[in-house]
C-alpha cells in the first residue's frame, strides 16, 4: 500500500516566496504520485506562524485552487520550531509519513524521493543533510559549523549539517507526542525517540525570494535553547570551573601565608584586583548559566500550550 504523505511547510511573512515555491511543492507531490511512491490523497500543509503580511490569504487561495493544498494558522507568532511541531501534530493521525521543509525554496525537493525510498526500505526517520555550503558566506559557513560543533561539545545529539528537512513516520510522531516540554529543539529531540534512521545528502540553494528569518541573533538563541533544553553539561562545566577556582584560591592562601611568614609580603592593589575581577567574572557567568536553566524550569512548570491553531482551511471540507 502506498504511503500517504503530508509535506509540512512552516511560513512566516512569506508572501514574496510562497507563490513561487507552492508550484515547486505541487509539482513534486504530483510527480511522486505519478511514480506511485505515495498515495493520491497526499497533502501539502502550510502552517502560518502569525504572519503580518498576506501569507494566510495566499494559503487560503491555494487551498481553493488545488485539493493538495491545505493550511492552518497559529493564533500568533510562536517561532519556527513551534510552527513545525504544530504541523506535525496536526498530521500524525491523518497520514503515514511527513516531510518537513522550509518555504524559502533552499532545500532540494528532489531529495524527497530518496527519503521516501529509504522509508519504504524500513527507515522511520530520514534526515536531510547538506552536503556542501557553497551558497553561504564565509562568516555564515563558520558560524553554522561552530553551531553544530558547540551542540556536540555540550552533549546535544544532533546530525551535523541537518536543520529541519526530514521525513518522519506517523509511528515516530505518535511516540514523539509524549515529549511534553515547552522549550523545543526538534533537530535534537528526534534522535532521542529512537527507531531506525538514516540520512540523505543534498545541495542547498540560495533563497528564492524574501529575507531570511534566521539572522545570527536567532541562530545564537536557537543554540542556547538547544543546549539548555537537552543538556546539563553547562552546569557540570561551571561546577568544574568552581572547583578549579577554589583550588586556585587555596593555592593563593598558601602563597600569602608563606610570603607573610618569611617577611616577603608586599602590599599591592593589582594582584588583589585581578583576583577579585576573575572570581567575580566566574560567579556572574555561573549565575547566568544557572539562570538560563531556572528560566527553562519556570516555563516548563507553567505548561502553557506550545501552539494554538486559530484557523484551518479544511475545517468545513
Amino acid at each position: 500500500m502506498k504511503p500517504n504523505l503530508w509535506i509540512i511547510v512552516p511560513c512566516y511573512n512569506e508572501e514574496k516566496v510562497l507563490p513561487i515555491t507552492c508550484d515547486i511543492f505541487l509539482n513534486k507531490i504530483t510527480e511522486l504520485e505519478n511514480k506511485e511512491l505515495i498515495s493520491k490523497d497526499s497533502k501539502i500543509l502550510f502552517i502560518d506562524d502569525g504572519s503580518k503580511d498576506g501569507t494566510w490569504e495566499i494559503i487560503e487561495n491555494l487551498s481553493k485552487k488545488d485539493n493538495h493544498f491545505i493550511g492552518i494558522s497559529q493564533s500568533r507568532n510562536r517561532g519556527h520550531q513551534n510552527a513545525v511541531l504544530a504541523g506535525l501534530m496536526e498530521a500524525k493521525e491523518k497520514c503515514d509519513i511527513t516531510i518537513s521543509i522550509d518555504c524559502d525554496g533552499q532545500d532540494d525537493v528532489n531529495a524527497m524521493e530518496d527519503m521516501i525510498k529509504e522509508y519504504l526500505e524500513g527507515a522511520e526517520i530520514v534526515y536531510g543533510v547538506r552536503s556542501k555550503r557553497k551558497t553561504d558566506t564565509i562568516f555564515k559557513r563558520f558560524t553554522a559549523k561552530s553551531f553544530y560543533r558547540l551542540l556536540k561539545i555540550m552533549g546535544v545529539d544532533v546530525v551535523f549539517n541537518h536543520a529541519d528537512y526530514r521525513l518522519v513516520s506517523s509511528k515516530v510522531l505518535k511516540e514523539f507526542e509524549n515529549f511534553k516540554e515547552v522549550n523545543i529543539f526538534l533537530r535534537g529531540m528526534f534522535p532521542l525517540v529512537g527507531f531506525k534512521s538514516t540520512s540523505i545528502y543534498y545541495e542547498r540553494k540560495e533563497r528564492i525570494a524574501g529575507k531570511s528569518k534566521y539572522p545570527l541573533s536567532k541562530m545564537i538563541g536557537l543554540a542556547l535553547d538547544g543546549i539548555t533544553s537537552l543538556s546539563i553539561r553547562p552546569i557540570r562545566i561551571i561546577t568544574t570551573m568552581g572547583m578549579l577556582v577554589a583550588l586556585l584560591g587555596v593555592i593563593g592562601i598558601i602563597w600569602v601565608l608563606v610570603t607573610t611568614l618569611t617577611g616577603n609580603s608586599v602590599i599591592g592593589w593589582a594582584s588583589t584586583l585581578c583576583i577579585i575581577l576573575f572570581v567575580s567574572g566566574v560567579q556572574l557567568i555561573s549565575i547566568g548559566v544557572i539562570g538560563e536553566y531556572v528560566g527553562k524550569i519556570y516555563m516548563e512548570v507553567k505548561a502553557r500550550p506550545r501552539y494554538i491553531i486559530s484557523k484551518k482551511t479544511y475545517e468545513n471540507k
